[in-house]
């Protein structure tokens, strides 16, 4: 489980989200390279070292998560990023088997051109949760 599994599960099952983005064009590791736009990538940018907690024996993990948005315009990309944002920050609880689950937004990078004359922005997320 990592905190890209659970962003991930978050924007998949997010009707809003998946009415710009669908289900199939959210994907973790690598956008293929003439994927439809709009389109998501879910990945880990960094964790912060796992620690045991003494009596529950659960493991603690922090996870920085990005999420960017690649689409064919400026206005689907703010769109996207606005979705974004809102499915996944402040949410705690259990989410996608993980427990106490909590995200908050952790910034977001520059607006950039991307291949294909695209538009692309991440929108990062902290991600802590019990594994």
């Amino acid at each position: 489980m990592t905190g890209a599994d659970i962003i991930g599960a978050l924007l998949r099952e997010d009707p809003d989200v998946i009415e710009l983005v669908p289900v199939a064009r959210i994907k973790g590791g690598r956008l293929p390279e003439n994927i439809a736009l709009p389109a998501l990538l879910v990945k880990v940018v960094s964790t912060v070292e796992r620690q045991k907690l003494k009596r529950s024996g659960l493991i603690r993990t922090v996870d920085r998560v990005s999420v960017m948005v690649r689409a064919g315009s400026y206005e689907d990309q703010r769109s996207a990023m606005l979705l974004a944002r809102a499915c996944c920050a402040g949410r705690t609880g259990e989410v996608a088997g993980a427990k106490s689950v909590s995200i908050l937004t952790a910034g977001a990078g520059p607006e950039i051109d991307g291949p294909g004359n695209s538009f692309e922005r991440t929108q990062d997320f902290r991600v802590s949760f019990d594994a």
